[in-house]
């Protein structure tokens, strides 16, 4: 599918969203997997977390968060003085839906020993359930924090068994995974190696285990950016969503970029077009909220992470 918009679209609606954004002031995030032309005219394009960690520095009044809901749920968790809108509001995350707050309440009552590790990928009533939250680049460090524990990670199993084969040590995971990593197969990976013998193969660590393995270099968007401009070699395979191509081909004009499979597009992270950036800016809506009392307890789990 083709997310690219003509040149004059593009002046005329980032035109007016620079007009929007000064009057509404406003500052405009977008993830790694944000159509181009939406990471064109953020303010700051980068992973989840790492962006409303930014947006709370900030002295803007208005967060327009380019991504799915638990980031903008998160940019309101440690931004509760600003305005959030998320341009698409059915803009999901389907591993996030895999895990409910209601169902990990009751995993607690059965294990009530186990400490839960949960990916920021997942919704502010889950986090407030959580001991600790993690991102996938300091996953492995979360989990080395609570040893001797008993440890549940949700929601994503690949991550966790990522973190788990590393450390050598033994999980309860919860079975939630990321449908656009997930689609990524072995075969996908060998095919590539095949036609691009030279290229080293990055992937992040959503992915199966058995395309972990097959990787020379797993990390989080913003890590296999950095390996990416950082390594000596010219060519790379890329096992993560489609949009992060955008970001390598501006770090790193010199070198050569393949998508692992065609098949590594999230509807979801697609859904927002700069139409829709425009129009949240208009009618400051849709606004994402978070509850106070469950504010508090989701922005406990994120600070225990932090202060590692």
């Amino acid at each position: 599918m083709d997310y690219t918009i003509s040149q004059e679209l593009f002046q005329t609606l980032a035109g007016e969203i620079e007009a929007l954004k000064k009057e509404r002031k406003a500052i405009i995030l977008a993830h790694y997997y944000q159509r181009p032309e939406v990471q064109d005219i953020a303010d700051f394009v980068g992973d989840s977390l790492q962006l409303s960690q930014q947006a709370a520095k900030t002295d803007a009044e208005v967060i327009v968060f380019c991504g799915v809901h638990f980031m903008a749920e998160s940019a309101a968790i440690l931004s509760p003085d600003k305005i959030v809108l998320l341009p698409e509001l059915n803009a999901g995350c389907p591993m996030a839906d895999m895990v409910d707050a209601e169902g990990l309440r009751a995993y607690k009552k059965r294990v009530p020993g186990a400490k839960v590790v949960g990916y920021v990928n997942t919704s502010a009533e889950v986090k407030a359930e959580c001991d600790i939250c993690c991102t996938s680049s300091n996953a492995v460090k979360v989990v080395q924090s609570l040893e001797g524990q008993e440890i549940l990670f949700i929601p994503d199993e690949n991550l966790g068994r990522y973190a788990a084969k590393i450390l050598n040590r033994p999980m309860e995971f919860w079975p939630g995974y990321c449908k656009t990593h997930d689609r990524l197969s072995k075969e996908d990976i060998l095919e590539a190696k095949k036609a691009h013998p030279s290229a080293k193969v990055i992937v992040h660590p959503e992915c199966r285990q058995e395309i972990c393995q097959e990787a020379d270099y797993v990390g989080s968007t913003a890590g296999l950016i950095k390996y990416a401009q950082s390594s000596e070699n010219k060519d790379f395979i890329v096992g993560t969503e489609s949009g992060i191509l955008h970001r390598l081909h501006q770090v790193c004009p010199d070198k050569e970029f393949y998508l692992a499979s065609d098949r590594l597009v999230c509807p979801n992270m697609k859904s927002t077009t700069l139409a829709k950036v425009r129009d949240a800016l208009i009618a400051l809506a849709p606004q994402i909220t978070v509850k106070e009392e469950i504010r508090v307890r989701a922005k406990e789990a994120l600070d225990r992470m932090l202060a590692l």
